[in-house]
């Protein structure tokens, strides 16, 4: 598979982000950090899951600890 082909999977998989009033995010600054992030992420999902995989545990097991782990993350700023 080539570079661009993967490239453009990727780029299907990133949102319109948007702020708390549903505006979207319009500097592009702001989209290339957040959508840097969330590929960062995917990838290092991606490898915890092949490791756990080839280290024997059950996939659906490591898929629910990292929807777990996402699903329990505190509220940043709260305060």
């Amino acid at each position: 598979m080539a570079a661009n082909d993967t490239r453009e999977r990727t780029d299907d998989l990133l949102p319109e982000w948007i702020d708390p009033d549903g505006v979207p995010v319009s500097c592009i600054e702001k989209i290339k950090v957040l959508n840097e992030n969330i590929v960062e992420i995917r990838e290092m999902c991606r490898e915890a899951l092949e490791d756990a995989v080839l280290m024997g545990c059950d996939e659906r097991q490591i898929r629910a600890v990292l929807l777990e782990m996402v699903r329990t993350l505190q509220e940043p700023f709260k305060d």
